[in-house]
């Protein structure tokens, strides 16, 4: 009987993290790395990438370094090319750039534009960068994926792609009103759209596409925040960090072959209520 963890582990294969220098992309990249894959680490910014690749490399895992800005089509494009000279094949694409306004404590003050007074380039940034740059990776990657009839899709989404932002858990006393933006609700549903669209598109072939669902993830945020944020979950806190990488591998690899089409939530209850 074959060992049900061979179905994640991901040796020979190749997976392109975009983002790859983020909270959550850094740990997605550890996590493909530490199951076996090349892994690409693709970011807007080249010395955090070339920095984290190198990191990677000494922890004895095969990872390169990228620059890439998925607005662009070229960009997107040469991301791809780079990885198939260096590795051969492209058998995972992690889309987990974003345009995520932060509340932590490097941000403040950042979101006082209530939607009436929201900027229209601000908006058609967000556009461009969380879902065309979606759109533009997953041309690209599904190239060599149709070529090598292999390849698994996963788009990084949020739970207010499913549910409106509660405003309130970004009040404090004192200060002046913050608020999610409306693009982060609006591009990240349209992230499950395309997710969908991507894996009834791809019927009949062995490429799939599904979404991860992230709750808030702790980093360094004031305990106003946390409190707020903490008493909106089933279970009373933020994520770690980590606490996405098993979705995220499970997703990537050969242990969720039966699914495409999907979208799996790690939350904290926060959808659940």
């Amino acid at each position: 009987m074959a060992d049900i963890f061979d179905k994640f582990r991901m040796n020979g294969q190749t997976a392109v993290v975009t983002g790859g220098c983020g909270l959550l992309g850094k740990e997605f990249c550890r996590t493909l790395a530490q199951a076996g894959a090349a892994v690409v680490v693709a970011d807007v910014n080249q010395a955090a990438a070339d920095a984290f690749a190198a990191e990677l490399a000494g922890e004895g895992h095969q990872a390169l370094a990228v620059e890439v800005d998925v607005t662009s089509p070229a960009s997107v494009n040469e991301m791809v090319e780079k990885t198939l000279t260096a590795f051969g094949r492209l058998d995972a694409l992690v889309c987990s750039a974003a345009m995520d306004p932060k509340f932590d404590d490097q941000h403040q003050g950042q979101h006082n534009s209530s939607f009436e007074d929201y900027p229209l380039e601000a908006w058609k940034q967000a556009l461009d960068v969380n879902l065309t740059g979606l759109f533009l990776c997953a041309q690209a990657a599904v190239k060599p994926m149709l070529a090598q009839n292999h390849g698994s899709i996963i788009n990084i989404c949020s739970t207010y792609g499913l549910v409106g932002p509660d405003q309130r858990i970004y009040e404090k006393p004192g200060k002046p009103r913050q608020y999610k933006p409306v693009f982060y609700s609006v591009t990240k549903a349209g992230v499950l759209g395309l997710t969908r669209y991507l894996a009834t598109y791809y019927a009949g072939t062995k490429i799939r596409a599904n979404a991860l669902t992230p709750g808030g993830v702790f980093n360094n945020h004031d305990e106003t925040f946390l409190a707020n944020y903490s008493a909106r979950t089933v279970l009373g806190r933020m994520a770690n960090r980590d606490e996405m990488s098993g979705a995220l591998l499970f997703l990537a690899s050969d242990a969720s072959s039966y699914m495409t089409g999907s979208n799996l939530v790690v939350d904290g209850g926060w959808t659940a209520w």
